[in-house]
């Protein structure tokens, strides 16, 4: 990479910060250390139709699926429009050797999603956040980045966000991370989520003692991989008066992404376990919930995914999407209002007709049934332009 003078480079990172030069991929080597921009930008209409009800303006619901809001039990159908840039994302990466030889690289990544302070009166603006944030040397990992229990690699390609959230492990969290080989060993920053007695809300809780240990082992081979993870964790709740409570929680994970022909794949979710909690479908059930002694007793969850990609020619592909979620809710501790099951599916085409610019369309249903028996569905179409710098 060209190497650029102090002067040149100063202005070229006020020029970064500034918007001044969104196309510029290779930022500056200053001194020793390498400095890389990326990223993308990302635009997104959205056209959702609800059987029960509408989501409230600002809700995260309306930006991309998270299978608990769907409405429920509101009686009136409604319909909502909403357009957003919120997915681009920009991203710094760095990387410095050593004296000894080695690498140290480090992540800094932004995105719009999930923040507040935005809104479609005038501006449309809308708040940075940190997705990613952390440094890799040797066979460490350290900062904030995706958890060990999540495999990135069988997200499918989906206009929507994340596209399969019932059926997977989703979460991103600080860490400490050891890799040796197919193996991966990390404590992740912990967080518990707990269901009131006869309730169906949630506390976040904030008490833990511990880190939440993870583990991954990963076969790879010509076909594609297999991942097995494991997930090991003391969910805790302590309110100051009735309730100061430990669980130990147990979860399982297997995925695997398998090729299909030279360009098409199969990518396979299937995960499993009691307080997993926060970790399955976007905490769509909370790890625990307080029983009659002011007791935690987990709460078991299951979910899977099955996703195939199929590239059509060099300018078209799709992908098919069947996403699924179900809890084992105690109906003797927790409310009818508790969430019993959803499920999704999708599919899409998508058209490049650039290397760095991908459009499509996509459509999705997606049901979410209560305790009680109340469910709600969602019929939604997504248009997006997505360019890639």
């Amino acid at each position: 990479m060209k190497t650029i003078k102090t002067k040149t480079a100063q202005a070229i990172a006020i020029g970064l910060c500034l918007g001044a030069f969104p196309l510029i991929t290779q930022a500056a080597t200053i001194g020793d250390t390498t400095v890389k921009f990326s990223g993308y930008i990302k635009a997104d209409a959205i056209m959702s139709n609800y059987s029960d009800g509408t989501l409230p303006s600002g809700n995260i619901g309306r930006d991309f699926y998270i299978p608990t809001l769907t409405p429920v039990g509101q009686n009136d159908e409604g319909s909502q429009f909403d357009a957003h840039i919120r997915q681009s994302r920009f991203r710094f990466t760095t990387t410095t050797p050593t004296d000894e030889g080695d690498t140290i690289t480090g992540v800094l990544e932004f995105d719009m999603l999930a923040t507040p302070n935005g809104d479609d009166r005038i501006s449309n603006s809308y708040t940075p956040r940190i997705r990613h944030a952390f440094l890799t040397y040797k066979n460490w990992t350290v900062g904030q980045t995706w958890s060990t229990f999540m495999d990135v690699s069988i997200l499918p390609e989906t206009l929507d966000f994340i596209g399969n959230a019932d059926g997977i492990i989703f979460e991103r969290q600080p860490l400490v991370k050891y890799k040796s080989g197919a193996w991966e060993f990390a404590l992740e920053n912990p967080e518990t989520t707990v269901t009131p007695n006869s309730g169906a809300g949630r506390i976040t809780a904030d008490d833990n003692p511990l880190p939440d240990f993870v583990t991954r082992y990963t076969h790879k081979a010509d076909w594609g991989h297999v991942a097995v993870a494991g997930l090991l964790r003391q969910i805790s709740y302590d309110d100051g008066l009735l309730i100061d409570s430990t669980e130990t929680s147990v979860g399982v994970s297997v995925t695997s992404k398998i090729k299909i022909g030279e360009t098409n794949d199969l990518r396979l979710s299937f995960s499993t376990g009691s307080g997993v909690g926060r970790y399955m479908a976007l905490n769509a059930a909370n790890g625990a919930v307080v029983d009659d002694n002011n007791e935690l007793e987990a709460i078991d969850s299951t979910a899977y995914s099955i996703a195939y990609r199929h590239v059509w020619n060099s300018k078209y592909r799709s992908s098919f999407v069947y996403s699924s979620f179900t809890a084992d809710n105690n109906l003797d501790l927790m409310s009818i209002n508790s969430t019993e099951s959803t499920y999704s599916m999708r599919a899409n085409l998508l058209y490049q007709p650039t290397a760095k610019i991908t459009v499509g369309g996509e459509y999705t249903f997606a049901k979410r049934e209560l305790e009680s028996g109340a469910n709600g569905d969602m019929n939604r179409l997504q248009f997006s332009l997505k360019y890639v710098f």
